[in-house]
């Protein structure tokens, strides 16, 4: 079983001083029905809350350009999450459309962090689309953000680790694990004979 459960991302969000953070023996962080969609996003999905407009821009600078691109925006509405199959592409592309519309002042197609604060001082939100909360981490920061944090603590035991979403989260690591040991293997081998057509095949 994978042993290195508790991860330096982890870590981080238990001691990051960057935004108040709910800790852990606290209840859940919620959010007011008429609050906006950045708001329900930090509180959900980065247990986040007393944020101020530039760190919700410099968290969400995935590739830290002090820019969003159209990428950037899908990636904060977890629009290539999973749990986003379903939506189809003109829908997604429309949630970055507005989005752009709304911050996107010189037209260029991204918007630059001072048009985000400029928007911002003057009420502009980002909108709801009715999409969920914006699912942006791979799987194992959603497991420690949506599991992790809510039920164990720093002092939590592998043994510990029983429930249904800790052992699934597990497994794929296994599953993981098991196929980098298989492809390691494989590049080892001068020759790999599952690569060979049937028909070059000797025997």
């Amino acid at each position: 079983m994978y042993s290195g459960f508790l991860t330096p991302l982890l870590l981080s969000l238990l001691s990051t001083p960057l935004l108040a953070h709910s800790g852990h023996g606290q209840a859940p962080l919620t959010t007011a029905p008429n609050e906006d969609w950045a708001t329900h996003h930090l509180a959900e999905e980065h247990h986040i809350s007393n944020f101020d407009a530039g760190a919700f821009f410099t968290l969400h600078d995935f590739d830290f350009s002090s820019s969003w691109t159209p990428d950037e925006i899908r990636r904060m509405y977890g629009l290539d999450d999973e749990s986003q199959r379903g939506v189809d592409e003109a829908k997604k592309a429309e949630v970055v459309r507005r989005t752009l519309e709304i911050f996107d002042a010189d037209g260029d197609e991204a918007v630059q962090w001072g048009e985000w604060m400029e928007g911002w001082r003057a009420g502009k939100r980002l909108e709801d689309f009715g999409l969920g909360p914006g699912h942006h981490g791979d799987d194992e920061y959603e497991y420690e953000i949506h599991h992790f944090e809510k039920f164990h603590d720093e002092n939590t035991k592998e043994e510990d680790l029983t429930h249904p979403e800790d052992i699934e989260h597990f497994r794929k690591h296994d599953e993981q694990e098991a196929a980098a040991e298989h492809q390691e293997q494989m590049d080892r081998m001068p020759i790999v004979e599952q690569n060979i057509p049937q028909k070059f095949r000797r025997y």
